[in-house]
């Protein structure tokens, strides 16, 4: 399919670098490419090579990997290794509705917004206005802000205004057992909580709590990732690894009636 006016694309080079294009069909500016022709993309579809400045560029519509991982960043992010466990554990899929905590710079926001999108909602609960102004920039990039709300405050006390209840929870926060007498009314029966903590005493916390309230499937995680060095006559694993960020604790919310 053709890339449309206002599409977020990139242009990825030889060496894998990208450069952040907003598709029009007058003059675009590109960061460290300059001015070129934006008519020049009516015609190209995904996966098609440009050629600017003598270069060749590979054009590519992004996918949630590739937004979360071009935020303009100022608190620090979830990260996708995490942001996937996350997505898969408290079940988030298209039309639910999602109560977060802590919107950081908006990288989980994105991932949740894009599993829930079109039927769905996030809505979140940020202490720092410079945070929620920042996240609400990066999503608006991703064409998804129409379906996320914010609200400023301390989710251990504040007001939440919000439609029905939330499928899941998804705190990030330091202290996410201060906040369950508040937030705990607004998860549905059966919904799903994730805390996401980077300490170890913190999980503690966050895990008796649950457990004293009577959740059920209470865990804790982490994950690692490591990646591959492949090249011709050899393959071994990298001397990097991705490895802790921090520590994801689950649990589902029982009714607590019996029949």
């Amino acid at each position: 399919m053709a890339f449309l006016e206002n599409e977020m694309i990139y242009l990825e080079d030889a060496n894998g670098k990208r450069s952040w294009v907003r598709v029009s069909y007058g003059m675009v500016k590109v960061q460290s490419l300059g001015a070129i022709d934006g008519s020049r993309f009516k015609d190209l579809e995904e996966g098609d090579v440009i050629t600017i400045v003598g270069r060749e560029y590979t054009v590519f519509r992004p996918g949630i990997m590739e937004l979360m991982e071009s935020l303009d960043r100022g608190a620090q992010v979830i990260i996708p290794k995490d942001a996937a466990t996350i997505l898969l554990k408290c079940d988030v899929k298209c039309g639910d509705t999602i109560l977060e905590v802590g919107a950081g710079s908006g990288g989980l926001t994105t991932a949740l917004l894009h599993a829930v999108a079109p039927n769905g909602h996030v809505h979140t609960l940020e202490l720092k206005a410079e945070n929620a102004q920042r996240a609400g920039r990066n999503v608006a990039r991703t064409g998804l802000d129409k379906y996320w709300s914010y609200e400023i405050g301390d989710a251990r006390e504040m007001p939440v205004n919000m439609d029905g209840k939330a499928d899941a929870l998804i705190m990030d926060m330091p202290d996410p057992w201060l906040a369950l007498d508040n937030l705990e009314p607004h998860l549905r029966d059966g919904g799903r909580l994730c805390a996401y903590v980077p300490n170890m005493n913190q999980a503690e916390s966050i895990v008796n709590a649950l457990r004293e309230r009577g959740y059920a499937n209470v865990h804790a995680l982490e994950n690692m990732q490591r990646g591959l060095e492949v090249h011709p006559g050899g393959v071994r694993p990298s001397f990097e690894m991705l490895g802790h960020t921090a520590y994801l604790i689950f649990a589902r919310k029982r009714s607590g009636r019996k029949a």
